[in-house]
């Protein structure tokens, strides 16, 4: 099978070589991959964030407008935050809105004035193994230990810096 995709691709290599080459290789990527010697595994994507001006309008574009399942607006006030949550089927929308004078989203919202993407939440299977391997290979937190998130688990949230410019947040699955 594999002598056959690398004939395909050496055939098609000088027409469209990058699209062979890229098709061949997308194809037998494994949807879950296991970090290499690692005592945890990577899970799949919980939500992403977005901070929000105005909570009450957020929530009407996703309930009225868009037809989607939304959550009651929680306060946070450990995190410093409302949410609500959008139900998408295969993922969620966490909507963020300031709570309190020293919210991390005040200062979000200071710069992006209309709000925009905050964080993506991926899943992991052990938070602790895993912030302990990321620590190990100069992964920066933004707590010394994780906290329990807006779903009851624990959080750690890894420096935008370390992580090509997102911030991400790990939940415990």
């Amino acid at each position: 099978m594999a002598s056959a995709v690398l004939k395909v691709a050496v055939a098609g290599f000088s027409r469209c070589s990058r699209f062979t080459l890229l098709r061949a290789h997308s194809t037998t990527a494994p949807l879950h991959q296991e970090v290499p010697g690692s005592l945890w595994k990577l899970g799949k994507l919980n939500h992403i964030a977005i901070a929000v001006p105005d909570m009450e309008k957020a929530t009407a574009l996703y309930r009225d407008v868009l037809g989607a399942t939304v959550s009651e607006k929680v306060p946070l006030p450990e995190h410093g935050v409302y949410t609500v949550f959008v139900e998408l089927g295969n993922t969620k929308l966490e909507l963020l809105h300031p709570l309190g004078e020293k919210s991390p989203i005040s200062g979000f919202l200071q710069k992006n004035k209309s709000g925009g993407m905050h964080h993506i939440c991926i899943e992991v299977d052990d938070i602790t193994a895993a912030v302990a391997e990321l620590k190990s290979k100069n992964i920066r937190t933004l707590s010394a230990e994780p906290r329990i998130g807006a779903h009851g688990k624990p959080v750690m949230f890894l420096h935008p810096k370390d992580c090509d410019g997102v911030l991400v947040e790990l939940e415990e699955a």
